[in-house]
């Protein structure tokens, strides 16, 4: 089956810089459309970035513009966030999520991501 292992996460200051990392299993991953989607406590998950693909194409939650990266590298079947400029209101638990697509769409919605990994925390602290 499907697995996503996110790793990479942990505590950081503001203005520091995390990668993190999703390995991918089970799955052709060059088919799929990945994510990263964190949950802060107390809130709802919230879409952060998308990648195609192939990774032609990207998007970004307005609050990380400009300050994280998405990518991929499909002959190693994972994909990256790397996350600069870090803000305390980053602090979360972070989801690398994939779905099934087709060209080189990017889903922007958290609900369109069928496969999940566990989660990795990332604390910015102040």
């Amino acid at each position: 089956q499907v697995q996503l292992v996110e790793s990479g996460g942990g505590l950081v200051q503001a203005g520091g810089s995390l990668r993190l990392s999703c390995a991918a299993s089970g799955l052709t991953f060059s088919a799929y459309a990945m994510g990263w989607i964190r949950q802060a406590p107390g809130k709802e998950r919230e879409f952060v970035a998308g990648i195609s693909r192939r990774g032609g194409t990207t998007s970004y939650a307005d609050s990380v513009k400009g300050r994280f990266t998405i990518s991929r590298d499909n002959a190693k079947n994972t994909a990256y966030l790397q996350m600069n400029t870090l803000k305390p209101e980053d602090t979360a638990v972070y989801y690398c999520a994939a779905v099934r697509s087709m060209g080189e769409v990017v889903r922007t919605r958290t609900s369109s991501y069928d496969n999940w990994g566990q989660g990795t925390q990332v604390t910015v602290s102040s």
